[in-house]
């Protein structure tokens, strides 16, 4: 199964506005991907809109709700879900967390909300790229209490990253599964690891798409089959796909 479990839509102000729905999924669907989820920073404002064109385009298509949070230590870290009620639950406990700063579209971008049919229906005024007040050491637990996966991303990264903010990943936190950024391939990829002891979690390799060329850019693949979303999601919290 190929697989890109790291994708923003026009809704993220770094993203861009090709982003839409229909877009991503058909895509995605160009690109030969099985499995895609829908992270946008601190907001899963159109992941149903999403969900909602791949059932319609590409039925066949894993879609996952899900987020990049930025915790308070702004860290990034993916948040994944098997049930778009789950994602949104999870969303409430975020905004209400999030910074009541504006966004200012001039310097950071617009943040579109667009329905399946990729019609405008609306902008999301508080600016989404900015710390929640939300430990790192509370994101593991507070994701299973919604049925979801907390992935630390792109690790590899000098900013916004667990290993460049903090300096390590320690067991304890509770993560079984890291991302590391698409440019970052073996043999590189075996030292980084090595190097920041990070040989005994799982490994996912997305493309962080903010425009439609990147999707499926990481080449992310595995050998499992998963039947059901939660199959999918029970595997990245224990032993990986």
């Amino acid at each position: 199964m190929n697989y890109d479990l790291h994708i923003h839509s026009c809704l993220s102000p770094c993203g861009d506005e090709e982003m839409t729905p229909n877009n991503i999924v058909n895509m995605a669907a160009l690109c030969g991907l099985d499995v895609i989820a829908l992270c946008d920073h601190n907001s899963c404002g159109n992941c149903e809109a999403v969900l909602k064109a791949a059932a319609k385009n590409c039925p066949n298509m894993m879609v996952l709700p899900g987020m990049e949070l930025e915790t308070a230590e702004e860290i990034h870290v993916l948040c994944l879900f098997a049930d778009l009620n789950d994602a949104l639950a999870f969303e409430k406990i975020v905004r209400a967390a999030r910074s009541p700063i504006e966004n200012r579209p001039d310097i950071y971008g617009r943040q579109v909300l667009r329905d399946e049919n990729d019609e405008l229906i609306g902008f999301e005024p508080k600016l989404l790229v900015t710390a929640a007040s939300i430990p790192i050491d509370s994101v593991p637990a507070l994701v299973r209490k919604h049925n979801g996966a907390a992935i630390p991303a792109h690790i590899d990264r000098e900013s916004n990253s667990i290993i460049s903010n903090l300096g390590f990943l320690s067991p304890d936190m509770d993560f079984q599964t890291i991302e590391l950024s698409k440019k970052l391939f073996s043999p590189k990829k075996a030292e980084f690891l090595e190097k920041n002891r990070l040989m005994r979690y799982n490994v996912l390799l997305d493309s962080d798409a903010h425009y439609l060329e990147d999707i499926g850019s990481a080449n992310g693949t595995t050998d499992a089959v998963f039947s059901s979303k939660k199959q999918l999601i029970q595997r990245l919290v224990t032993t990986g796909i």
